[in-house]
């Protein structure tokens, strides 16, 4: 069997980096992803977003990152398994862990590092009757390209980050924006919300969303107060839907994983509660957390480090300054 000193699940950004820095340290490296790209939320959800609080980058478009990402976890030649989901987990002997997909498929290695960001998981959608097959054309949970909103009159249903900054976005390049939001808080980044406000954006607090017009195409919605119940209907020709995901972390559960909510419970070297294993990014909690991809990032190359040290107790888990090695890359 062909073992591999560190495997690491999930293609986004934290485990992007961390093949990258697995790499580094002379790991022989594999990274399995269930989605047929990598790049994880950057390009699955959100590839014409701009990302701010990347290091080296005042902004960049949320695909050029993953590009970036991607050519830069390249350059040590892992091998990448894409459109699989790890489903079991179990130990070989003491040096050698072993992986199983829904491929039917075996993946061997000394340690695993989890860098699934928020898990597996697919968008929430609405609690109502619609045509489906008008998802990803004009009701939308992702936008892959944002040229199609433009000129259009867009509904946008949701109060958090994502559904706040497309609404910025979209106000830029849309013939008219609605947000509607069942609430008057939102989970979004203040700033972001001032912003809305500002914007040409016409904010509905306390409504949700009654009925979708139209059968080959939207053409309109039908929404409601929900303090009221009062009811108006919008000349609509998409629709975005950002109300959050539904998660099943039910495969990690039954490996043993100490958990909190929806995420693995690590220490300050990233260690699980299971020899080997580690965790990094969004799935991973301990008390300083901070969901970002910069501390993603971060937590990634400290993972990668005390894997080394666990692969082989007698290595030092510092690298040295990557300015300091004579690299051939």
């Amino acid at each position: 069997m062909d073992v591999f000193d560190v495997t690491i699940i999930g293609g986004g950004p934290t485990g992007l980096f961390g093949t990258f820095y697995a790499g580094l340290r002379g790991l022989k490296t594999k990274v399995i992803d269930v989605l047929p790209e990598l790049g994880g939320q950057l390009t699955a959800l959100y590839p014409e977003k701009y990302v701010y609080d990347v290091a080296g980058h005042p902004k960049i478009l949320a695909k050029d990152l993953a590009k970036n990402l991607a050519v830069q976890a390249s350059l040590f030649k892992p091998s990448i398994c894409l459109g699989e989901k790890v489903v079991g987990f179990s130990r070989v002997d003491d040096a050698t862990l072993k992986l199983t997909t829904d491929r039917q498929t075996e993946h061997f290695s000394k340690s695993i590092i989890l860098g699934l960001g928020a898990g597996a998981c697919v968008p929430k959608k609405l609690d109502i009757d619609y045509n489906t097959n008008l998802e990803g054309d004009s009701i939308c949970y992702a936008v892959k390209n944002k040229e199609k909103f433009r000129d259009k009159n867009v509904l946008i249903i949701g109060g958090g980050d994502s559904a706040v900054d497309w609404a910025n976005e979209f106000s830029h390049i849309a013939k008219n924006v609605t947000l509607i939001h069942r609430r008057d808080q939102f989970r979004a980044v203040q700033t972001s919300v001032d912003e809305m406000r500002t914007n040409k954006v016409d904010v509905r607090v306390f409504y949700e969303l009654k009925q979708i017009l139209g059968q080959n195409k939207v053409d309109g919605a039908t929404i409601f107060d929900n303090r009221t119940g009062k009811e108006e209907t919008l000349a609509i020709d998409a629709i975005m839907i950002n109300i959050g995901f539904v998660i099943n972390l039910d495969f990690l559960k039954s490996w043993g994983l100490q958990m909190e909510g929806n995420a693995i419970v690590v220490n300050e070297k990233m260690e699980t509660n299971l020899p080997g294993v580690y965790a990094a990014g969004d799935i991973a909690t301990h008390p300083a957390k901070l969901k970002l991809i910069a501390t993603g990032a971060a937590e990634a190359a400290t993972a990668v480090n005390f894997a080394v040290t666990y692969i082989n107790p007698t290595a030092k888990a510092f690298p040295g300054h990557s300015s300091n090695l004579n690299l051939s890359i």
